[in-house]
């Protein structure tokens, strides 16, 4: 069952297909895409905001870990310009977080130069080997 709500920016996700190596996006003009249906019953993106900082946006967004244990994830903002180009995304890594069972957590970022229009926050699970 395919189950998308993108309301004053709230998303909730519970579809996709790639069991460990993707998670889910959403992106700072309402599109979501889901790359993991285990995931996605798992974590939620919720209240994406772009934001004025001085000549630069600021992307924001909520994870919120729906399960009642931990998990360690990692997530990443790519930032793009008007014609979609990805701005400077090979310099970005992926930082890494434990959120608790039901904790929500505020991540954020701010453009990489004053070309970017929008970004994309991508969210996946760590597995240890």
């Amino acid at each position: 069952m395919k189950k998308v709500i993108v309301g004053a920016f709230i998303v909730f996700a519970m579809i996709g297909c790639a069991p460990h190596t993707a998670g889910v996006m959403v992106g700072s003009k309402g599109e979501t895409r889901i790359d993991n249906k285990g995931f996605a019953k798992d974590v939620t993106l919720q209240s994406v905001i772009t934001r004025a900082e001085g000549d630069m946006l600021e992307g924001s967004a909520t994870i919120i870990n729906q399960s009642s244990t931990d998990l360690r994830l990692q997530y990443k903002f790519s930032w793009y310009d008007t014609n979609d180009m990805s701005i400077d995304d090979e310099g970005v890594s992926w930082k890494s977080v434990k959120l608790h069972g039901k904790q929500r957590l505020q991540v954020s970022s701010v453009a990489p130069n004053t070309q970017a229009t929008r970004f994309e926050l991508y969210v996946r699970e760590v597995f240890s080997h």
